[in-house]
C-alpha cells in the first residue's frame, strides 16, 4: 500500500509511538511546529514537558521529525507520515453516509464515461477539500465496441468512436472522395464486424499491414476502409487530466507564498509532463502514498499524492487520487481514494453491460 517501513520503527517503543501521533495530528490540524509544552497539554499522556521534549529529540534523531527553526516546535517528516499509514492510523473505511452520497452521485451519471470522470474528480475534492485528479486512458488502448462514421458536408465525415469501457471520441476527418451514407454504414460495419474486441491501436496497424501486403488487390471498400480508420481511430490522444480543487489548496497555509503559488499552476498546466510524473507515482495495485522528495510532482511544493488505479474487468484503464499539503488527512484521504478507485470501475462495469 506505501512505502515499507524502516527498520528503525522497530525500535520505538509505546510512549515514542504516542507521542509521535500526537505530534502528527495536531501538525495535521494546526499546521504549526509542535511543541514539546502543547504536546504535553493535549495528548493527555500525563507526561512533562522535559520528558517529551526528550523524545522528540530522540525522534529527529530517527528521522521522524524535523524542526524548521532552531526556536520552532517540530514537524513530522515523510517517514512519520509512512510509519502513520502503516501502523498507527486506525480509521480505514469510509463512513456510510459519505459511501451511500459517492453511489448516488456515480449512479445519476446518465452521460458516457467522460462525464463519470468529471464526477468523480469533483467527489474527490469536495469530500477531501483537496485537489482531485484523474487521468483519463489513451484513447489507442482501449477496446473498441463500435466505430460510427457519419456524413458531413462535402468530404468531411464525422468519426465516432465507442470503447467497450464506455468513452466517446469524435473526430472529424477528410476523404479524398465524398462518400454517401450508404457506403460509411458498410464501412462501420466491416470494422465492426473484424475488429471489435481489439484496441484501436491493434486495429490501425492490422489496416496498415493489410495495406502493404495486399496493396495490389486491396477492393475499394477495403482501401476505404484502411483510409477513414488510419484518420478517424485518434492515437495520438494520449492520457488528459481532469483535476478540481485549485481554490481550496489556495487556501492552505502552504501557498501563502506566492512563489509556490506560480510552482502550482506551472506544474498543472503542462499536462504531458503531468502524466509522466503521475504515472511514475503509481506502482502496483491497491492505494500508493507518495510525499514529499519522494516524487518530482509533490516534491515541489513538499506535497502528498495519494493514488490508485481503475479499470474494468482487472484491466487497468487509468488512476485517480488526492494531491495536497503532507500534512493531509490520511485516515479520511486514503479510504476515500479507494473507495472512489472501486465505485468507478463498478460505474464503468456497469455502463458498458447497460450499453
Amino acid at each position: 500500500m506505501t512505502q515499507t517501513p524502516s527498520q528503525e520503527e522497530h525500535r520505538l517503543t509505546e510512549r515514542d509511538r504516542e507521542i509521535l501521533k500526537a505530534v502528527i495530528l495536531s501538525y495535521v490540524v494546526e499546521a504549526e511546529p509542535v511543541s514539546s509544552r502543547s504536546v504535553s497539554k493535549r495528548s493527555g499522556l500525563g507526561l512533562s514537558a522535559a520528558t517529551i521534549r526528550n523524545v522528540m529529540a530522540d525522534l529527529e534523531d530517527e528521522g521522524y521529525l524535523m524542526q524548521p527553526h532552531t526556536s520552532a516546535g517540530r514537524v513530522p517528516t515523510s517517514a512519520a507520515y509512512h510509519l502513520f499509514i502503516e501502523s498507527m492510523m486506525h480509521n480505514r473505511r469510509v463512513p456510510a453516509k459519505v459511501r451511500r452520497y459517492i453511489q448516488e452521485n456515480l449512479a445519476s451519471v446518465l452521460g458516457d464515461a467522460d462525464d463519470l470522470m468529471e464526477a468523480t474528480t469533483h467527489l474527490l475534492s469536495e469530500l477531501s477539500s483537496q485537489m482531485g485528479l484523474v487521468v483519463t486512458p489513451a484513447m489507442g488502448d482501449t477496446v473498441l465496441k463500435a466505430v460510427d462514421f457519419v456524413p458531413l458536408s462535402g468530404r468531411k465525415v464525422l468519426c465516432v468512436v465507442a470503447s467497450t469501457s464506455g468513452f466517446v471520441d469524435n473526430k472529424v476527418v477528410e476523404t479524398r472522395e465524398e462518400l454517401d451514407r450508404e457506403m460509411l454504414i458498410r464501412i462501420s460495419n466491416y470494422l465492426n464486424d473484424n475488429f471489435a474486441g481489439h484496441t484501436l491501436r491493434q486495429i490501425r496497424d492490422e489496416l496498415l499491414s493489410t495495406m502493404a501486403e495486399e496493396r495490389a488487390q486491396m477492393d475499394r471498400l477495403l482501401g476505404l476502409a484502411i483510409e477513414l480508420a488510419r484518420q478517424g481511430l485518434d492515437l495520438d490522444s494520449g492520457p488528459k487530466v481532469i483535476h478540481e480543487g485549485t481554490p481550496a489548496l489556495l487556501t492552505q497555509p502552504e501557498l501563502a507564498d506566492v512563489t509556490r503559488v506560480r510552482r502550482l499552476f506551472d506544474t498543472f498546466s503542462n499536462h504531458a509532463q503531468l502524466v509522466g510524473m503521475l504515472s511514475q507515482c503509481i506502482e502496483g495495485s491497491g492505494v500508493r502514498v507518495t510525499i514529499g522528495d519522494e516524487s518530482e510532482l509533490t516534491s515541489e511544493l513538499d506535497f502528498s499524492l495519494v493514488t490508485t488505479t481503475y479499470g474494468v474487468d482487472q484491466a487497468p484503464l487509468g488512476s485517480l487520487g488526492i494531491f495536497g499539503p503532507s500534512r493531509m488527512e490520511y485516515e479520511k484521504v486514503i479510504p476515500l481514494v479507494h473507495f472512489l478507485g472501486e465505485s468507478l470501475s463498478r460505474a464503468l462495469a456497469d455502463m458498458y453491460v447497460d450499453t
